[in-house]
């Protein structure tokens, strides 16, 4: 049971729920939007799928971050001696090849989708590349697996993404948030990220400048919502989708007043700051309050 535990807390169960929430919503979205049969099995491997490769990615980027975790979360299980090197790589190795072997199942476009994100998490986290090392392509990289290819992978598990604009457009909403608001992790990490190399937008133009300098993504994603009905390029419920982005907007501009009030404050716990709990929780709500906007209009 310790050992269970231990390999779960290195898997950051937090962290596992967004991605899930994601692909689940994305295939509701497809599923009201094509009116496709809804692939109860599918869509259940492709969001399990979504979980262990974060999972893994989490597990990769805590091997390859083992000298920032030193400095800024002593307490994870690597830096502080409570997992070897080799018990994280065989947990790595066994949850990559376990994701892509779940959706594998699926159908081939939500594969190809996950085998580009799963690269994708490489590139990020491991040499030579390291894309973490540099601000812009590593916020673009997290927007990218976890915004965009997040949001259509999960409609590809019920319909194909191939003759649509919808499920892109969908997902560079959560691309556009994801651009900005993934800098919310790198507060808290100033002083390990720059004694390890990794230089975040905090690392090189502070914390200040950064808290302003990401604002707009936690105001601007929802204003394509409305864009898109304007668009007719959203095909869920008018009225639902307009509450939704109301409800985003005023809950991202808290979020912009609580980070910039306060840029260097961390948690309780010490582990990230209170903007960037706001960010999962903000993606969560956007994904089923979208799914939901999409059933209503299947009802209708």
């Amino acid at each position: 049971m310790n050992s269970l535990r231990l390999y779960w807390n290195f898997a950051r169960p937090f962290t596992l729920v967004p991605p899930m929430v994601g692909i689940f919503s994305g295939s509701l979205i497809g599923y009201g939007a094509s009116h496709a049969r809804f692939p109860v099995l599918q869509v259940g491997l492709a969001v399990l799928a979504a979980a262990v490769l974060n999972a893994a990615s989490n597990g990769l980027n805590q091997i390859c971050d083992l000298e920032n975790d030193r400095i800024n979360k002593p307490h994870r299980p690597l830096p502080a001696g409570l997992m070897t090197r080799a018990q994280a790589w065989v947990f790595v190795a066994v949850t990559y090849i376990a994701a892509l072997a779940m959706v594998a199942v699926v159908n081939w476009e939500t594969l190809a989708i996950y085998v580009i994100a799963a690269l994708a998490t490489v590139a990020y986290s491991a040499p030579p590349l390291r894309l973490k090392r540099h601000p812009v392509a590593s916020n673009f990289t997290i927007a990218l697996i976890r915004g965009e290819l997040l949001k259509v992978a999960g409609w590809a598990a019920v319909s194909t993404v191939l003759r649509s604009l919808e499920p892109w457009y969908i997902g560079f909403i959560y691309f556009v948030f994801l651009l900005g608001a993934t800098t919310t992790k790198d507060f808290a990490d100033i002083e390990g990220d720059r004694a390890a190399g990794c230089i975040t937008l905090p690392v090189r133009y502070g914390a200040t400048w950064s808290a302003r300098a990401i604002s707009p993504a936690f105001l601007l994603p929802w204003l394509l919502l409305p864009l898109g009905l304007y668009l007719r390029v959203l095909s869920g419920d008018r009225t639902a989708i307009t509450v939704l982005s109301v409800v985003m907007l005023l809950w991202g501009s808290y979020v912009i007043y609580l980070m910039n009030k306060d840029p260097y404050r961390l948690v309780t716990e010490g582990e990230n700051h209170p903007s960037w709990h706001h960010m999962y929780w903000m993606m969560m709500v956007g994904h089923l309050g979208l799914a939901g906007a999409y059933l209503i209009r299947l009802n209708h």
